[in-house]
């Protein structure tokens, strides 16, 4: 019977090693994939590392990361490990009045306390950066500190304290020659979490930075247009990194042993090492600072000032940034968000950029709601001649006086050709996603607005329409959808899925569907004749920004023809240019029929801000979800 239980034990223990590693070892086989795709492995390719060694925000990413990580651990774990034993020592009052307030921030949702901290840094108007991010850290690590060494604390003898000063020792060397020995091991556990939680922290970490100052988390989580297959690479990196420093700290104890065995002599040698090497490192510290330094001066028009861009997460290539700054002589400083409402938070909270790039209709929602200036238009009228008229002088922006259109597209149907025939398209348009024929082999976006939009444009209604019986109505197709069709509600994955074609069709934007027809051909994209969403994603410059004028030299720079032609080549969607559309869709999206949208067709939309309505489409998706989960 004892041999039977051992043996369903291992299995059980097998089966849960397997379930929690065998995620990561996926991922570091993937870092290793030579082609894009996230999910199909296709040859063995050490691409994915080089990408992520030229990807100069990946990389400041990680060395971010683990900076802020090891000065928060290392000042946490001083300032808990210093609490805990001063607690030990209070009355009962004050230790009980600390151990409720130390375990709010445990107890807290992340959620809460990264506004409660992103609004203090604003009330005391502290700019929000690496010291921002870093206090945060210190701030929530601290608790986790104190709950792990406070059991040690409390296990002491209360006595030896005083045993140690009657020796001769004073209160600081009797801390930290007797108490402490004896608490290390609960001193080591509190770093270890403090440093993981400080590593891995994306929420608070999302609203208490700026200027640039991104973690690894944040960096991954605002990739919102598409994952980046070099996110495997540096998070294996990130996996053998967190390997050694767990070697470390397991071998550490026994050297340290192996020291406390060796003469007294030698361990005073060994001591006195140490005010060289940190002598040598604050060398090291003023050298490379100074080198940072002289490369700020600059003779160019724009050296030593900054320009601050918020736009979504990779939707600008590294290559026209740094040609930008080699050209003013001013630092680009790139903020990524993962969603217009992300963006909103921020910039309604005060916090300055000096470009934006949000969508269409959460334009016009910052235009009335007063948060942006006007653009220069004559400095910047050669750049408008260059646009397309078709994606000027829109709804949301009557006569381009807040915005200069930055990539624009439509969302349409990606579809499996080998499955869905185009007759089937044309005669159902997006009703095609209530044919049974491709029951449990459709993909539906996880977007209020573009799902809605869908139902709405079959019904032969219009997607900006606030009358709340064809709201009603579009729900009920969306429901019917739902209910009959079995559909898969995803978000970007949508991209790898289809480039795969594991279902035969998928709602998508323009651009995803381009990039995964540039790397496979039976997929392709149709736009229904019902109509649908044409939207734009537009430069603007919030009302507090600190330097208009560099931002309008960016906006002419970014929508020059070479500059325009990178980007646009680098993210797949379709540049504002006309020139460059035209170009780039006769060579590297030659017979990509998603890379160009539909223009100037009458049933064709775009969003317009209406906040009733808004909130009435949140409210329904959300239902419509329920109904998917229990169908």
């Amino acid at each position: 019977m004892k041999e039977e239980k051992r043996y369903f034990g291992s299995i059980l223990m097998t089966l849960v090693v397997v379930f929690f590693y065998m995620p990561i070892i996926f991922m570091m086989i993937f870092s290793f994939n030579s082609s894009k795709s996230l999910t199909h492995f296709t040859g063995f390719s050490l691409y994915w590392y080089k990408t992520m060694l030229k990807n100069h925000s990946m990389m400041e990413s990680l060395y971010i990361t683990i900076i802020v990580a090891v000065l928060a651990t290392f000042i946490s774990t001083i300032i808990g490990t210093v609490t805990a034993i001063g607690l030990s020592q209070s009355g009962k009052r004050l230790r009980r009045f600390v151990n409720v307030m130390n375990d709010f921030p445990l107890m807290n949702p992340d959620i809460v306390t990264a506004i409660g901290m992103m609004l203090l840094f604003i009330t005391l108007n502290i700019p929000k950066g690496f010291m921002t991010l870093l206090l945060a850290h210190i701030a929530f690590c601290i608790p986790y500190v104190i709950l792990s060494v406070s059991p040690r604390v409390r296990a002491l003898d209360p006595n030896i304290a005083e045993a140690a000063m009657d020796l001769g020792a004073t209160p600081t060397r009797a801390m930290w020659q007797v108490i402490v020995p004896q608490i290390t091991p609960g001193i080591i556990s509190g770093a270890l979490i403090a440093f993981t939680m400080s590593f891995d922290d994306f929420i608070i970490s999302y609203f208490v930075t700026g200027g640039g100052i991104k973690n690894l988390s944040i960096m991954v989580y605002t990739m919102s247009k598409r994952v980046n297959p070099s996110v495997n690479a540096i998070s294996t990196v990130v996996v053998i990194l967190v390997t050694i420093v767990l070697a470390i700290v397991n071998i550490l104890p026994v050297l340290a042993k192996r020291r406390r065995e060796q003469s007294t002599h030698n361990e005073l040698a060994q001591r006195k090492t140490w005010p060289k090497v940190v002598a040598v490192v604050a060398v090291a510290c003023v050298v490379i600072g100074s080198v940072f330094a002289l490369r700020q001066t600059s003779n160019r028009p724009y050296a030593g000032q900054e320009l601050h861009i918020y736009l979504p997460g990779e939707y600008l290539s590294e290559d026209v940034v740094s040609d930008f700054e080699n050209e003013t002589g001013a630092k680009v400083v790139v903020d990524n968000f993962d969603s217009n409402e992300q963006m909103y938070i921020k910039v309604a909270n005060g916090e300055r950029f000096d470009i934006l790039v949000p969508s269409d209709y959460m334009i016009e929602r910052l235009k009335n709601e007063n948060l942006l200036q006007k653009i220069d238009k004559p400095a910047l009228k050669d750049t408008f001649n260059a646009i397309n008229k078709d994606i000027l002088d829109l709804s949301f922006d009557k006569n381009n006086d807040y915005s200069m259109p930055y990539f624009w597209g439509s969302v349409g149907i990606a579809y499996d050709k080998r499955k869905v025939s185009i007759q089937e398209l044309e005669h159902d348009g997006f009703n095609i996603f209530l044919n049974t024929k491709f029951k449990g082999d459709i993909y539906l976006y996880d977007s209020e607005r573009d799902s809605f939009m869908m139902a709405l444009k079959a019904l032969g209604y219009s997607m900006n329409t606030s009358n709340n019986d064809e709201l009603q109505k579009a729900y009920k197709w969306l429901e019917k959808s739902v209910k009959t069709m079995k559909p898969e509600i995803v978000t970007d994955e949508i991209i790898d899925n289809m480039r795969q074609t594991r279902k035969a069709l998928g709602l998508v934007y323009s651009g995803d569907a381009a990039s995964i027809i540039s790397d496979n051909k039976n997929v392709g994209f149709y736009m229904p004749k019902e109509g649908t969403n044409i939207w734009t994603d537009a430069m603007c410059i919030p009302k507090n920004a600190k330097n208009p004028k560099l931002a309008h030299e960016w906006m002419n720079y970014i929508n020059s023809k070479e500059a325009a032609t990178e980007n646009s080549k680098y993210v797949g969607y379709t540049s504002p240019r006309k020139d460059v559309e035209e170009e780039l869709s006769t060579s590297t999206f030659k017979g990509n029929e998603a890379y160009t949208p539909r223009s100037s067709y009458s049933k064709d939309e775009v969003f317009n801000y209406n906040d009733r309505t808004r909130k009435t489409i949140a409210t329904l998706w959300s239902r419509v979800k329920i109904v998917a989960s229990n169908s």
